[in-house]
């Protein structure tokens, strides 16, 4: 398969956020998020969860913890992180090339093909091992996430880096993201956004779809 003739899609560079986009760790966050809530005596949703994508472990623990009322000092808060962290690793160990989303591969396949720049633009400092994990890490020309840049999307610092690494200007680059936060962040950084998102109700993206196999022609 190919790459659609989609005009936005022949930029020369393609950034990818992780989680909703190649795989969903979603789960395994909420499940180790809720862990931490339930542990300090309160309960976490998915609804709350939700609003977590593409935001930093520490932004989102000051969430977390601001639902539940609690206060921490900043040692605590880093005691905590590290904790859910743990638990998260346990499950991201389990993860096999199973967990790749739908079309995911067959994209990637197809923009290294085509010669396309490949990049990792995530908040996750695992991703890394994620990538290793499901076997998609080849694929990638370089990868930026939580452990080099310090702003969390709705910056642009994490997709900005992305392109200097790839050696391109900003413009020349289309984002993969599944979350709002990533849409503005890839805006601001003046790049074209593909949204991934089952309900198509992502706004400010040059294009909706569901998974990234929409994106390939028959």
């Amino acid at each position: 398969m190919d790459l659609k003739r989609i005009a936005f899609l022949e930029k020369p560079a393609y950034i990818f956020d992780l989680d909703g986009v190649l795989v969903d760790t979603a789960v395994f966050h909420y499940q180790a998020w809720k862990r931490l809530a339930n542990s300090l005596g309160f309960d976490f949703s998915e609804e709350q969860n939700e609003q977590l994508k593409g935001v930093s472990r520490i932004e989102s623990l000051n969430k977390i913890l601001s639902w539940g009322s609690v206060e921490k000092s900043i040692v605590e808060k880093e005691q905590l992180a590290q904790l859910k962290n743990e638990w998260y690793l346990e499950l991201v160990a389990k993860m096999t090339p199973e967990d790749v989303l739908p079309g995911a591969l067959s994209f990637l396949k197809a923009a290294k093909k085509a010669g396309k720049l490949i990049s990792l633009g995530s908040a996750s400092k695992n991703a890394p091992l994620i990538l290793e994990k499901t076997g998609i890490a080849a694929y990638f020309d370089t990868i930026v996430d939580g452990n080099e840049v310090s702003l969390s999307k709705p910056n642009p610092e994490v997709f900005l880096c992305a392109a200097r690494k790839l050696n391109v200007a900003a413009e020349a680059c289309v984002v993969f993201e599944d979350a709002p936060a990533g849409v503005e962040a890839a805006r601001a950084g003046g790049m074209a956004v593909v949204g991934i998102s089952l309900d198509g109700g992502l706004q400010h993206v040059d294009l909706n779809v569901k998974n990234l196999g929409e994106l390939l022609s028959n």
